[in-house]
C-alpha cells in the first residue's frame, strides 16, 4: 500500500509522543502498568477505553512507543487541525465508511507502527459494553495483534482550577493487557467473520478491564 501525501509519519507520531509525556506527566501522576506486553517492534493495535477526554493524550504519553490514534473529525478544528495532524493523529469520520482513514490506518499498520482506536466509537462509560466492527476490521485485514489498555482513575473526582480536567497531580493508572490475535486462523474477511471477531474482541477487553479494575482496585 503506497502511502498518501499527507498521511501521518512515525516522525510525527514520535513528536506527539514526546508532547504527550511531558504533559501527562507535568500535570498528573499516571501510574503505567504492564507497559512490557506491548510487543517492542512491529504493527500493534492498542485497544483503549474511553471515558474522558484525557484518555487519547494520557495513553500516547505513557505508551512505550509512538500511537497513531484514530480520532474522530470534530476534534480537527482551527489550529487543532493541523497540529493534530502534525502529531501523526488520523482524522476519522464516524458517519460513513471513511476511505482515507481506513487507508491512513492500514497504512500504520503495514509499515509497522502502532494504531490507536478506541472500540466504543465515542467516549461513554469506558467498559467496553459496546464495540463497532472497526476495531476488528483492523485487526483481521492486518494480522496485527490488539493489546488491550485500561486507563482508569480519570473520571473518579473534578479538579477545582478546570473541573472538566482530574484534579491536578492525581493518579490516573494505564493498564497494558497481553497482546492477542483477533482472526480465527482461518483469514476470513466476511461479515460473519468480523462479527464473530467483534464478539472474541469484546470478552477479552472486558476481562482485562474487570482484572485491571481489581489489580487496581479502581472502579
Amino acid at each position: 500500500m503506497t502511502r498518501a501525501t499527507g498521511s501521518p509519519t512515525p516522525r510525527g507520531a514520535a513528536v506527539g509522543r514526546g508532547i504527550g509525556i511531558g504533559l501527562m506527566y507535568g500535570l498528573w501522576k499516571p501510574r503505567v502498568l504492564g507497559a512490557w506486553r506491548v510487543p517492542a517492534s512491529g504493527p500493534v493495535i492498542l485497544a483503549v477505553n474511553h471515558s474522558h477526554n484525557i484518555d487519547g493524550p494520557m495513553l500516547m504519553g505513557t505508551a512505550p512507543r509512538p500511537v497513531h490514534f484514530l480520532i474522530k473529525k470534530e476534534a480537527f478544528v482551527g489550529p487543532l487541525d493541523p497540529f493534530l495532524r502534525g502529531i501523526g493523529q488520523l482524522k476519522v469520520d464516524r458517519t460513513t465508511a471513511d476511505r482515507t482513514a481506513i487507508t491512513d490506518a492500514l497504512g500504520v499498520l503495514e509499515s509497522g507502527g502502532v494504531l490507536g482506536i478506541f472500540p466504543e466509537g465515542t467516549r461513554g462509560d469506558g467498559d467496553f459494553a459496546s464495540l463497532r466492527a472497526g476495531l476488528a476490521y483492523f485487526a483481521v485485514r492486518s494480522g496485527a495483534p490488539i493489546v488491550p489498555v485500561a486507563v482508569l482513575g480519570s473520571t473518579e473526582r473534578r479538579g477545582r482550577l478546570i473541573s472538566a480536567l482530574p484534579p491536578l497531580r492525581s493518579r490516573v493508572d494505564v493498564v497494558f493487557g497481553d497482546a492477542f490475535d483477533a482472526g480465527d486462523g482461518n483469514g476470513r474477511r466476511t461479515r460473519k467473520a468480523l462479527d464473530e471477531a467483534t464478539v472474541r474482541i469484546q470478552a477479552r477487553l472486558t476481562a482485562h478491564l474487570d482484572e485491571a479494575r481489581r489489580f487496581t482496585g479502581r472502579r
